[in-house]
């Protein structure tokens, strides 16, 4: 593994969650990261650090970031997603909208409204070496990983996935299944 950027990735991390907490929002870990912070262990190399956040705290979170030194990258609607760059390390944040009732939704693009799996934001902290950190819901983590392709044919299955959501499942004790 490349210690020197996982490294970096941990610091911004706990970067990012100590931003959140001094704006008075919230933001929490997805993808490959969030996997690693639920196991407690770091599993691979990852390619950047993914999150959700509000998208009503989305300007905000922007100008934090900016004044931290982060640039933003352009090519992401910034209704849906805002991407960060800096020391050659990325961040996306894909927005969210928090209905009253409980259920995050898309917060924009054509599929504004509709609802992530349910409990998304619900699961506990993660912990990695020293830092606790927001973490995507392991079985939300793993309904994401496998419908993804679904929802989005121009996204097709990974290998990584297919691991990952091996090892959430191997985690919370769940009985293995059949490749799709």
């Amino acid at each position: 593994m490349d210690r020197k950027r996982a490294d970096g990735q941990l610091a911004q991390i706990a970067e990012t969650v100590g931003l959140a907490r001094r704006l008075g929002t919230r933001v929490w870990l997805r993808g490959g990261w969030a996997m690693d912070f639920f196991l407690g262990e770091q599993s691979r190399d990852h390619e950047d650090v993914d999150w959700f956040a509000p998208a009503a705290d989305a300007a905000a979170l922007a100008a934090g970031l900016r004044a931290l030194g982060y640039r933003p990258l352009p090519g992401s609607p910034p209704e849906q997603q805002l991407d960060f760059v800096r020391d050659g390390l990325e961040s996306s944040f894909a927005l969210v909208d928090l209905a009253p009732d409980g259920r995050v939704l898309v917060a924009g693009g054509p599929w504004a409204g509709t609802a992530w799996p349910a409990g998304l934001l619900d699961g506990p902290p993660g912990r990695l070496g020293g830092l606790d950190c927001p973490v995507v819901a392991p079985r939300a983590q793993i309904e994401i990983k496998r419908m993804m392709p679904l929802w989005d044919p121009l996204r097709p299955r990974r290998a990584k996935d297919a691991e990952d959501v091996a090892r959430l499942r191997e985690a919370l004790g769940l009985a293995s299944e059949a490749r799709d």
